[in-house]
């Protein structure tokens, strides 16, 4: 199923080193080329990007219910979540009393103090200055004067709210359990085209199946059409990326009450080790660099779109705002400098008719796994869960509007093909996570080394 690639070395295998390397499936890319583009030049630039005011602010419905069950989850929401308030009433850092907070799930002092920490690790910091208010609503007339084509989310919700991404950073949060289970198993089980028949590798709900070691699984992989084979990839990519982010910026101590954060080996080890997960780690980030490949595909399609002078970046600071579009259209140049693109034509490519209806399929699919987005548990998790899949739902909608994109007029919004503020911020910002996991992820590789 991997071709072309070396894995490890006997002496790795033994030692249990994830060390990543070779051609990937479904594209003609290496993983060194892509390690060696991003870290010099993507990297540094987006990293730049995310600080600047227009990507910085995310607006974000996180009161959504889950429409899919009763979210009864331990350390979810609804038992001990902190909620943020206005920085003039309560600091946020404020732990609410325990009174009559916790469900009967969390009945014993152990379980009460792991909640305690994962409604505190999870809460959203809510601090927005005045001034930052007020520009919000400038930017809500600028955009409201924009002349939109697609379906906004859920942008326009009373319960939306902007965030400071800067000031609410993705990491391991404690949310973990049977809810978060819940959430990952639902989005592969339901969504991913696959019949019940078939188990996940590494499934707890599983039957044993002895030595089968998941292979039933690739095989049945392996003989779907590519369309549907690319969804499940993109998902697992998605996956890994998060988990990457938890296991770099994991709670190792807290000391006078100040958190320290960093890498947390044994969880990395956990999760993408080939052995710990018997082989299940290597495939996992094959598909993050998968992802990369297709997120880095869509900026590169869609900088036609942003090049145009119609197009501001409003925040309503004009220097800021040119120097943000000109960082910016920098880095769609490097992105269409990359020489192994992942080529989409492949894709929705048979006869019409059915290409049409195996691309609203695959619209709706993916349509789902964000609405199951609302019955994650934890606000940060949703946040961030809600952004990234927001992000390559962006991704996914550029590269199937090539021709709509192509006809853009060069001074006048186009009804064919058009991004909100929302999916531009989520885009970029998605790509960035991404990015920063394949970053995390030569970290780690020099951490192994070390650790030997």
């Amino acid at each position: 199923a991997l071709a072309g690639t070396t894995l490890y070395s006997h002496g790795d295998r033994a030692r249990g080193a994830s060390v990543v390397t070779g051609v990937l499936d479904d594209c003609l890319c290496d993983i060194d080329s892509i390690d060696n583009f991003n870290t010099f030049k993507i990297f540094p630039k987006i990293k730049k990007l995310q600080e600047r005011d227009y990507f910085r602010y995310y607006k974000v419905n996180l009161k959504r219910p889950c429409p899919f069950w009763a979210e009864d989850g331990h350390c979810s929401i609804k038992d001990c979540h902190v909620e943020p308030c206005p920085e003039s009433k309560i600091p946020v850092g404020i732990k609410a009393g325990n009174s009559n907070k916790y469900s009967k799930v969390a009945n014993n002092t152990k379980e009460l103090e792991d909640c305690e920490q994962a409604s505190k690790l999870g809460a959203i910091n809510s601090t927005l200055s005045n001034q930052s208010k007020e520009a919000f609503i400038d930017w809500a007339r600028y955009d409201d004067s924009q002349d939109h084509f697609c379906e906004l989310d859920d942008e326009r919700s009373p319960a939306a709210q902007y965030v400071d991404l800067l000031l609410n950073p993705e990491r391991y949060t404690g949310y973990k359990g049977s809810s978060a289970w819940r959430v990952w198993n639902s989005i592969y089980e339901e969504n991913c085209f696959k019949p019940r028949s078939v188990y996940r590798p590494l499934n707890p709900l599983a039957p044993s199946r002895g030595e089968d070691d998941g292979e039933s699984f690739y095989t049945w992989l392996e003989g779907l059409c590519l369309e549907k084979r690319v969804f499940y990839k993109l998902i697992s990519g998605l996956h890994a990326s998060i988990n990457l982010h938890l296991c770099a910026n994991y709670l190792l101590e807290e000391t006078w009450g100040k958190p320290s954060w960093g890498p947390n080996m044994k969880e990395f080890k956990r999760r993408f080790d080939p052995v710990e997960t018997k082989g299940e780690g290597p495939r996992r980030l094959k598909n993050l660099y998968f992802l990369y490949l297709i997120e880095l595909r869509a900026l590169s399609k869609v900088a036609p779109y942003f090049e145009r002078s119609i197009v501001d970046l409003y925040t309503g600071n004009v220097q800021e705002d040119a120097d943000t579009k000109t960082l910016l259209l920098n880095i769609f140049q490097d992105t269409k400098s990359f020489p192994m693109h992942f080529d989409e034509k492949s894709m929705f490519a048979g006869d019409k008719k059915g290409a049409k209806s195996l691309k609203e399929e695959f619209r709706l699919h993916f349509k789902n796994i964000s609405r199951i987005m609302d019955c994650v548990g934890c606000d940060k998790c949703r946040l961030w869960g809600k952004l990234q899949t927001q992000g390559l739902g962006t991704a996914l909608k550029i590269l199937f509007s090539e021709k709509e994109i192509q006809k853009l007029p060069e001074n006048s919004p186009s009804k064919g093909f058009q991004l909100t503020r929302q999916e531009i911020v989520a885009l970029l910002n998605a790509f960035g996570r991404l990015s920063t996991s394949i970053r995390e992820l030569q970290n780690f590789k020099v951490l192994l080394q070390h650790s030997r």
